[in-house]
């Protein structure tokens, strides 16, 4: 692959798994503080393929496209256009034909479209009324730091941790976290919802000072925003390893517990060291990719919500 790299920058026709994909504007800075043009993030992006590509290629996919870069104007793509080519596996939900995915190919259509998040559904595109986590959105409020948000998730693992509840987090490459339960896709949105809530207005009540399911920004002061909400049937969110479009180039990364209670930033998390990272510590999350069914203890809270 690096070698077909290479050769990009001496024509605009590469062939990825059998696919003649156009590279047009190779030169075009795409992150002008972080120096990556369009053919670096070509690269980038196919080296991080493998690890991008199984959390990917069964989810409806929504990409932000920037045809000029992080600096110029940009719009959410949910409908594959009728240009885009007929080899990229699709799946048609509410009238709308999403992209799925599952190749490297795919992979590099979609950056020559500029597309530099991505963001994908919480359920596969074959349960699609079934989201495969809890998904806790940790959103910071006007005058928070990262710092605050490290707290909050800290605060929300220990609870976890009593409960006998396994948890998964990760950086959203911006300024939030979010942190991840398995459930097997056994539980309905419907149910999903009720158990998100129900932790959300906990924790809000345990940390009424730190923690906030206050929708409203204006009332939300610098209480941290546990949202609940964004996890349902048509969301999307962005997607683990996902450039995000900032200064610095920043990727959604998974990272340790012990990672965050020492401290970390999102800018330690970047398309120009990712791989290096993944090489070292490998694919975080990738436990998330094969279970099956939810923990016992996950099992338990939904019986005693779900009975209220």
């Amino acid at each position: 692959m690096n070698k077909v790299v290479k050769l990009m920058s001496k024509t605009e026709v590469i062939n990825i798994e059998g696919k003649k994909i156009k590279l047009s504007n190779p030169e075009k800075l795409l992150w002008p503080e972080a120096g990556i043009r369009k053919i670096d993030y070509l690269a980038r992006m196919i080296e991080l393929a493998p690890y991008i590509i199984p959390h990917a290629k069964n989810r409806l996919l929504t990409t932000i496209r920037y045809p000029d870069g992080i600096h110029g104007e940009s719009f959410f793509s949910k409908n594959l256009p009728e240009y885009a080519p007929k080899w990229i596996s699709r799946d048609v939900w509410n009238d709308t034909e999403y992209a799925l995915l599952d190749s490297v190919s795919t992979l590099a259509w979609f950056v020559n479209m500029a597309a530099l998040e991505f963001h994908t559904s919480f359920n596969t595109s074959d349960r699609d009324e079934y989201p495969t986590c809890l998904v806790f959105d940790l959103d910071p409020s006007e005058g928070q730091t990262f710092d605050d948000v490290i707290e909050v998730s800290l605060l929300v693992k220990e609870i976890l941790d009593s409960l006998a509840i396994t948890s998964y987090i990760k950086t959203s490459g911006a300024s939030g976290m979010q942190i991840y339960i398995p459930t097997g896709g056994k539980y309905h949105y419907n149910d999903a919802r009720k158990v998100n809530e129900f932790f959300g207005s906990y924790f809000a009540r345990k940390y009424p000072n730190k923690i906030t399911i206050e929708r409203m920004v204006n009332k939300r002061g610098t209480r941290l925003y546990f949202d609940y909400l964004q996890m349902w049937q048509g969301k999307t969110i962005t997607m683990v390893y996902s450039p995000r479009a900032k200064e610095k180039a920043t990727v959604s990364m998974p990272v340790t517990w012990n990672e965050v209670k020492r401290g970390i930033k999102p800018e330690d998390f970047t398309l120009n060291n990712a791989m290096d990272r993944l090489k070292k510590v490998g694919d975080l999350f990738e436990p998330l990719l094969s279970v099956k069914t939810a923990e016992k203890s996950l099992d338990d809270v939904f019986r005693k919500v779900l009975a209220e």
